[in-house]
């Protein structure tokens, strides 16, 4: 009966708690991000300066991340967040002191952009950690048989904060500045800080705690390896994800093409979370595990499409249309994807499964940040934003026509039987 209620996972105090964690940091994370965007384009004008935001962050969130899973998977989760959200806060708290007037006063904007670069590095390794964590965490809080119903909630819960962050920093900008900005995303960290003392301490599930580091991450990459049907979710989302990154080149649409300011950056940064939101909650009454693998490619296709109208758009109401259902359809993908995930992993491989995952996908963020600035300042801002759809549509095809196993995949039954 409980797969049929559609607030199941609601239900447990502790997934309530854990839900208003997970929505201060992403709220805060990507606000963060936004700001610094923001900040780093306004002094450089250069879209390369953006793409090099995402690379300064994807370096050690790829090269950390195994090892994090490793360390995930040996420790108590609880306190690997409470010490993920610490170190935010030190790096949110240093971003603040330097977009402050009176610190940074007499400083070259070079410096300036080193100081910004390097506390984005930190992050990447922060968040290497932070992924990992919570993935596994969230599996202690609540029972198995309610996980996907569970995994909706917190991936509307994610896209809520990517909804009011980016949209909030747009405006914040405008009525605080950068530098306030930054001091309230340090207090809705340490927000996020006080509410998650309030879940109790875990036990650690793993039997193979000591286990030789390199064994242990050889182990797990081997089980993802041979689960065809996780490693075709995490690749062809990263793809999708790599070349459909066009929200990094935001900045550039809403000062140089469609000159909608500080304000009409917000909403085309929020459009797309917006769809995600509505189409996750939509999802807690129409689940969407029957025919997952359908629809995820179906789903990918078309926000390949979407991301190339809204290169080619010269209109903002267009662009925010075409980014907001770009937004629906990566919802899709997220859910169906954080659905495979949570029923295909052992808990005793969770954090090296997650890890994986924030390699192929996470990180394909940064990295998508990182490339669609390059090709936008090879090729300009419209062709790069162009090119990376259409190389989304055409990893959806191969993947679809090289997997018919994939296309064929059905998780209502698994869910019913859990």
């Amino acid at each position: 009966m409980a797969k049929r209620d559609p607030y199941a996972a609601l239900r447990f105090r502790e997934f309530n708690i854990f839900l208003i964690v997970r929505f201060a940091m992403v709220f805060a994370w990507s606000m963060q991000f936004v700001v610094i965007e923001w900040e780093v384009y306004s002094i450089t004008k250069d879209p390369w300066a953006l793409g090099l935001i995402g690379l300064m962050e994807v370096i050690p969130a790829v090269l950390m991340a195994l090892f994090a899973g490793h360390i995930v998977d040996q420790k108590e989760k609880r306190g690997m967040l409470i010490k993920c959200i610490v170190g935010f806060s030190v790096i949110s708290l240093g971003l603040f002191l330097i977009t402050w007037d009176k610190v940074v006063e007499g400083w070259e904007t070079q410096t300036i952009l080193y100081g910004v670069y390097s506390l984005v590095f930190l992050g990447g390794i922060v968040r290497s950690f932070l992924g990992p964590t919570i993935f596994s965490l969230f599996a202690l809080i609540i029972p198995k048989q309610v996980y996907t119903n569970g995994a909706t909630w917190s991936s509307s819960v994610w896209q809520m904060g990517a909804v009011v962050g980016p949209a909030f920093a747009g405006f914040s900008i405008d009525w605080i500045g950068v530098h306030g900005s930054m001091f309230f995303i340090f207090g809705c960290s340490i927000s996020a800080l006080v509410a998650l003392l309030q879940i109790k301490v875990k036990p650690i599930l793993n039997e193979k705690v000591g286990e030789n580091i390199f064994k242990s991450l050889g182990e797990g990459l081997r089980f993802v390896w041979n689960k065809k049907v996780i490693l075709n979710a995490l690749a062809l989302d990263m793809i999708a994800v790599l070349f459909g990154g066009a929200v990094a080149l935001l900045p550039v649409f809403a000062q140089d093409i469609l000159k909608v300011g500080s304000e009409g950056f917000g909403i085309l940064r929020a459009a797309p979370a917006v769809g995600a939101l509505l189409m996750m909650f939509t999802s807690a009454y129409f689940p969407l595990d029957k025919k997952a693998g359908m629809k995820l490619l179906a789903a990918i296709f078309g926000f390949g499409i979407c991301i190339i109208v809204f290169g080619v758009s010269q209109i903002f109401w267009v662009s925010v249309i075409a980014l907001f259902l770009s937004g629906v359809l990566d919802g899709i993908s997220m859910i169906i994807r954080q659905t495979i995930l949570q029923l295909k992993t052992p808990d005793a491989m969770r954090g090296r499964v997650a890890s994986v995952n924030s390699m192929f996908v996470g990180s394909s963020n940064e990295l998508g940040a990182f490339e669609s600035g390059l090709t936008a300042k090879l090729f300009g801002t419209v062709r790069a934003v162009v090119f990376g759809g259409s190389m989304t549509l055409i990893t959806v095809f191969i993947t679809g026509m090289i997997s018919p196993k994939f296309r064929k995949l059905d998780l209502s039954k698994e869910t019913e039987d859990n």
